[in-house]
């Protein structure tokens, strides 16, 4: 397991990320569609740690749930009625799972006992307890009162009166009740007796729901009534959306980096409420744009404005904003965040101390936190993330300021997103971009400049010829586009210790030959080949950096590369480089033919209507037709040390 990950110095931030499923719709439908008659099917679902405590809890009380593969899941409906009624629950964390489970299970009649890790025995639960016992629901503490762990015991419950139950602590627990009451079959009525937090999560909880089956009426935020007879029926298959909180981080990089940067899976028919952390992120004075599916930051002018925001709506999103205020030009206060005391840590205290890291001057209250962000960032800071997923993502936007940042324990995000610190890498991780045409020399230099940096190396030629190659042992045309495209698009290629795998088969050598060589050029003149393959080259963007060839390295795959150079030679010197390669192969070769063969490739690399080969206009050109390996190396060094990398 990985200690610690180390983020470099980060120049700035652009690109597109598709956000993982919404944890807090994820285990909302997932226990709806256990409580419904009949089966669900739930597609993008959150693959993460606090999911998979709900699926195993679902199992172990007797729910059929079955993976569909692709993040879809079956589940199998109870009818309200759990088959399974003596069971152990262990919870982990999952704030989402162990209260509307709570609720649930106390509704079912049997006997279950639930716990979790030890932070979850410090997260209270006692009003959730209170509201279900004022019903005759027979629930004790085997710990700290008002904690976890619990015990559950079979009860007749009985719904005469209204529950009355305190919202200003956590919303959670007026969602449990609400997804368990319609199991008693009888009329419920809650009245809150504070004011209620977190309203926009009780929106998501209505919503789905009434997709089940049941209404609420709603009166203010006040009084919520469930009529009898109601029940939960299976809506059929359902989608999850993109998880808004996770959106925050992305965002934030674009309003802190320069950006664009566009988060797929939401936008502004989301019925989550955290996507209005991009409406307080405008405030700042960062441009957002809207889509239908996406959401789109990018960085004002100069610094974000300095703030002073209620964000008891966005509690979550809301930290975001905390880490955001390193990079204001004045003071920024959040208020009314209470219930940040209670989450997976003491997120005000903890959010203290870790910005003081960075040398900010920061002011705690019992519900407010102000940052005043210091003139320069302190360098190596090491952040503490307290079993914190949402301090670890959080902080990895400080790198942003332009010095190395450590994270403690950065597995903690697999809580909601195991593959955060790839995604954000894909965005802000250093790229230097090596263009140029073939045996230009740049494959070499790429990989002996990335050697030199401690740099991730992707050699894009590689996957247009091992797309060739593909098509060639397939039977597919050169020239078929749709049948090419499909095949570079669930290309089973590999990269191990310097091999390239195809489908497990060592074509390292096979890719190189000039039958190869040709049909790459050929197919990667195909629009629908080239948009197959670029998501598949930009997940090649990892920490600590990456250097990447091609032919449309700086101007279509990294155009936000902080280097960028065009590697060129004569025709003649370039056809006499693959000369040799090839012999010093022992394959056959003819200069006369190779060197015929460059040029109708230059021409058609560069004449092709999608990315063809050119030059940035930001690029530097390095002219090697006079240059050996070690010259050329540096000189593209030279290029890359001007940018201070």
């Amino acid at each position: 397991m990985m200690e610690a990950l180390t983020l470099p110095p980060l120049r700035g931030a652009a690109g597109t990320v598709r956000l993982p499923g919404s944890k807090s719709i994820s285990n909302r439908m997932l226990l709806l569609a256990a409580l419904a008659q009949g089966t669900t099917e739930i597609r993008d679902l959150l693959a993460s740690d606090d999911t998979q405590v709900m699926l195993e809890a679902l199992r172990r009380v007797g729910v059929g749930i079955t993976a569909l593969g692709g993040n879809a899941w079956r589940v199998e409906g109870s009818g309200g009625v759990f088959p399974v009624k003596d069971a152990d629950l262990f919870m982990g964390n999952a704030g989402t799972a162990i209260r509307p489970l709570t609720a649930a299970l106390a509704l079912s009649g049997g006997s279950y006992r639930l716990s979790g890790v030890p932070r979850m025995h410090e997260r209270p639960i006692g009003d959730l307890v209170d509201g279900l016992r004022q019903i005759g629901a027979d629930l004790r503490y085997a710990g700290n009162t008002g904690f976890p762990p619990l015990s559950i015991h079979p009860a007749t419950v009985n719904l005469s009166a209204p529950i009355r139950l305190r919202g200003d602590v956590s919303s959670q627990f007026l969602t449990a009740l609400l997804m368990a009451l319609p199991l008693t079959g009888q009329r419920a009525v809650i009245e809150m007796t504070t004011e209620l937090i977190s309203k926009p999560y009780i929106e998501i909880t209505l919503n789905l729901m009434a997709r089940f089956g049941v209404k609420v009426e709603r009166e203010g935020w006040q009084r919520f009534t469930i009529a009898a007879g109601q029940s939960y029926c299976s809506p059929g298959i359902l989608h999850v959306e993109g998880d808004a909180s996770s959106a925050s981080y992305f965002l934030a990089a674009g309003a802190i980096g320069g950006g664009p940067v566009r988060v797929e899976g939401i936008g502004r028919d989301s019925i989550q409420g955290d996507i209005r952390f991009a409406d307080e992120l405008e405030k700042l004075g960062a441009t957002i744009t809207w889509g239908d599916t996406w959401i789109e930051a990018a960085a004002p002018r100069g610094k974000l404005k300095a703030f002073d925001l209620d964000l008891n709506h966005i509690p979550d999103a809301a930290m975001t904003l905390a880490v955001a205020a390193l990079f204001a030009d004045g003071s920024c206060r959040l208020r009314n965040i209470a219930s940040w005391r209670v989450k997976e840590t003491d997120r005000i205290a903890a959010m203290a101390t870790e910005l003081r890291k960075l040398g900010a001057t920061v002011e705690e209250g019992a519900d407010f936190i102000a940052v005043s962000p210091a003139p320069t960032f302190v360098a190596g800071a090491a952040i503490d993330t307290y079993d914190d997923h949402r301090m670890a993502m959080c902080f990895s936007l400080a790198a942003l300021g332009g010095v190395a940042v450590t994270i403690n324990d950065p597995q903690c995000v697999n809580k909601t997103f195991p593959g955060y610190f790839e995604a954000f890498a894909e965005i802000t991780a250093p790229v230097i971009a090596i263009d140029g045409p073939s045996a230009s020399g740049k494959g070499t230099v790429a990989e002996r400049v990335a050697a030199a940096l401690g740099y991730h190396y992707l050699d894009s030629g590689s996957l247009y010829r091992l797309t060739a190659l593909a098509a060639l042992r397939a039977g597919v045309a050169l020239g078929d586009e749709a049948g090419v495209a499909a095949l570079a698009a669930g290309l089973p290629a590999t990269f191990e210790g310097g091999r390239i795998l195809l489908a497990g088969d060592d074509v390292t050598d096979a890719i190189r030959s000039e039958e190869i060589s040709v049909g790459a050029s050929k197919v990667a003149a195909l629009p629908a080949v080239r948009s197959a393959l670029l998501a598949r080259q930009r997940a090649y963007r990892r920490f600590p950096g990456l250097v990447a060839d091609g032919r449309d390295m700086g101007s279509v795959v990294f155009p936000d590369a902080v280097a960028k150079t065009f590697l060129t030679a004569s025709a003649e010197i370039r056809a006499e480089r693959r000369y040799k390669q090839l012999i010093a192969k022992g394959m056959p070769a003819n200069m006369h033919a190779l060197l015929q063969d460059l040029r109708e490739r230059d021409a058609r690399d560069a004449q092709r209507s999608v990315a063809p080969l050119q030059q940035c206009v930001d690029a530097d050109r390095v002219d090697t037709t006079a240059m050996d390996i070690e010259a050329a190396v540096a000189a593209v060094m030279t290029v890359v040390r001007r940018q201070g990398l």
